[in-house]
């Protein structure tokens, strides 16, 4: 894909190009940067990413912490409800129903808040805090004064980069290429995210108004380009995580 999106459109129409471009050229990531669809479909995917993964980690976070203590109240009977989850769901139109009963259509909100909580990640942090996070620790901070959330705030959450910078990219990663919630919630152009723009771009083909060369093969340069452009920033986000990624996925799979 790099190597069509970067050739000039005779070589791409002749079958010559294989992993080297040929005839360099940027005009097909010159013309899908200018067009404003992309850029306002990157801004809504940052905030939706922004957002929705604070969001889900402080739900997450504080959630599986509860869970992690042996002493909570009708522990076993919240877990059993939450597992339950996995295997059940209420369906794609109930939840279009609860959503619209609480007025999220067509706001920022339906993006972020119907998929907040992932119960697999729930689970894996919940594990984690049991594992890594010692009672001692907790103890001795109740002796200096600290409450339940102070805990929570001040040692615990600082000990658990590797899993929230998991999850958190697990997360992240889910939202940016969210592509039902906005076909089912969304009617307003102007909140969609860059997957269902760039689905506009790639499967509805508007960009008809590419000059030069075949038209098809021209489209097909154009397609590959909008797909790099909007898979790029994703893929940076690896090797800043990765330090934790590995360290995080192996300690949240520990059984308690």
């Amino acid at each position: 894909m790099i190597a069509v999106s970067l050739s000039g459109d005779v070589h791409v129409m002749r079958g010559e190009v294989n992993l080297i471009p040929k005839e360099l050229t940027f005009k097909n990531y010159e013309h899908v940067l200018s067009d404003p669809r992309i850029v306002t479909g990157y801004l809504n995917t940052i905030l939706y990413v922004t957002l929705g993964t604070t969001i889900s980690l402080i739900i997450t976070a504080m959630g599986a912490y509860a869970l992690s203590k042996k002493e909570m109240f009708f522990r076993k009977g919240f877990m059993i409800m939450i597992v339950f989850t996995i295997l059940f769901g209420g369906g794609m139109i109930p939840t279009f129903l609860v959503v619209k009963s609480l007025g999220l259509l067509d706001t920022i909100w339906a993006m972020v808040l119907p998929q907040a909580v992932s119960t697999w990640n729930l689970i894996i942090m919940r594990t984690f805090f049991s594992a890594t996070i010692p009672k001692e620790l907790e103890e001795s901070a109740k002796i200096d004064g600290l409450n339940d959330l102070g805990i929570f705030a001040r040692i615990v959450l600082p000990l658990s980069k590797p899993v929230l910078a998991t999850i958190g990219l697990f997360y992240a990663v889910g939202i940016w290429n969210n592509f039902i919630l906005p076909l089912l919630y969304l009617r307003d152009d102007a909140l969609y995210p860059l997957q269902v723009i760039l689905r506009n771009l790639v499967l509805v083909e508007q960009m008809a108004d590419v000059s030069g060369g075949d038209a098809v093969v021209v489209q097909e340069s154009i397609q590959y380009a909008t797909i790099l452009v909007s898979t790029l920033p994703i893929l940076l986000l690896y090797p800043f995580l990765q330090k934790y990624f590995v360290k995080g996925v192996m300690i949240g799979s520990l059984k308690e």
